[in-house]
C-alpha cells in the first residue's frame, strides 16, 4: 500500500471524520450527542436544475454560505468524489459568537449527478471541534420538479449547536435554495 501524498488531502479528511465517529464513544457517552433528521422539500425545477445549485460553487455559496449573521471568509469547493469543501465563517457584532470564526471541513464521498450527493464534514467553532456529520442528499423526479430529501447524521461534540439548531439551519439553507431556484425561474440566464 502506497503512502498518502499530497493529492490525497481530501481521503485524509474522510479519514479524520470516520476517526472522529468512532471515538465519539457509545451513543449512551454524555459528552457526544448522536442524532439523525431527515428533511423534505419539492422544488419547482428539474433534478438536474437542483443538482446544479449543490454542484457550482457559486451557485452553492449564494443559498448555502451566504447570511446577514455572518461574514464569508472563504468558500471553496471541488465538486468530484474525494474532493474537498471549505467555508469559513466570521459572526458579526450583535451575536452570541460576535468575531468569532465557524471553519467547515468536508469531503464529497459520492456524487451520482442529477439523483445523490453524500458529503462528511466537521464543524469548529474558533479553535473547538463541535460536531462530525455525515449529508446525504437525494433528488427524484416529480411531475412539477424535484423531491429533495436530506438526511443529516451528526455527532454534536461539548460545546456544539447541537441537533435541533442544525436541523433548523438546515431548514433555512433549503428555503433560501427554493428562493434561489425560483429567482432563476423568473429571471432567467441570458443565453450568449
Amino acid at each position: 500500500m502506497r503512502p498518502l501524498g499530497r493529492d490525497d488531502e481530501p481521503i485524509r479528511r474522510i479519514g479524520e471524520v470516520i476517526t472522529l465517529l468512532v471515538r465519539s464513544g457509545p451513543i449512551a457517552d454524555p459528552t457526544v450527542v448522536h442524532a439523525t433528521f431527515v428533511l423534505e422539500r419539492v422544488y419547482p425545477a428539474k433534478p438536474e436544475r437542483v443538482f446544479a445549485a449543490f454542484a457550482k460553487a457559486s451557485s452553492k455559496r449564494s443559498w448555502f454560505a451566504e447570511s446577514p449573521s455572518h461574514d464569508v471568509e472563504t468558500f471553496e469547493m471541488d465538486f468530484q468524489i474525494g474532493g474537498a469543501e471549505t467555508a469559513r465563517y466570521r459572526f458579526k457584532p450583535g451575536g452570541p459568537f460576535e468575531g468569532v470564526v465557524l471553519a467547515s471541513d468536508g469531503a464529497y464521498l459520492d456524487i451520482q449527478p442529477g439523483n445523490r450527493i453524500v458529503s462528511a464534514s466537521t464543524l469548529s467553532l474558533g479553535d473547538q471541534r463541535i460536531s462530525a456529520s455525515l449529508v446525504t442528499i437525494t433528488l427524484s423526479p416529480t411531475r412539477d420538479g424535484t423531491a429533495l430529501t436530506c438526511t443529516h447524521q451528526g455527532a454534536f461534540f461539548e460545546g456544539a449547536d447541537g441537533p435541533k439548531m442544525r436541523e433548523a439551519g438546515w431548514r433555512r439553507r433549503l428555503d433560501q435554495l427554493a428562493r434561489s431556484l425560483m429567482n432563476e425561474i423568473q429571471d432567467p440566464p441570458a443565453v450568449a
